[in-house]
């Protein structure tokens, strides 16, 4: 069964500031749920903002280290869900359910990639 990694992104400075809510919570619980028990979600989590990060980035033959947070970055990472499901259009169909779990105060979309191994 081809696994997909969904990857969250979100502006950090266009977050609501009671994020996400007690309701929102319980929806995503209820959803989280329904995934485990239908043998699709392999994990998940949310990342902590770019503040508390660093960069480690390889150019030229050269490393260099940055921490965050990292102004220049418009759009990150700000979770993930790894799912096993038939084919995308299926694991489309579990992000359009996780995103729209959420209220309309909330902007962000999911980018679903095929976890390759090889």
């Amino acid at each position: 069964m081809p696994r997909y990694m969904l990857l969250i992104r979100l502006d950090e400075n266009d977050v609501p500031a009671d994020r996400p809510d007690d309701a929102v919570m319980a929806r995503m619980g209820e959803l989280i749920e329904e995934m485990t028990k239908a043998g699709v979600l392999l994990g998940t989590d949310g990342l902590a903002p770019t503040g508390q990060g660093t960069r480690v980035h390889w150019k030229g033959g050269e490393l260099s280290v940055t921490d965050g947070p990292f102004t220049e970055t418009k759009e990150v990472v700000g979770g993930y869900l790894i799912l096993a499901t038939a084919d995308q259009a299926e694991a489309v169909r579990w992000t359009e359910r996780f995103l729209t779990l959420h209220g309309p105060e909330w902007t962000f979309s999911c980018e679903v990639r095929e976890i390759v191994t090889e």
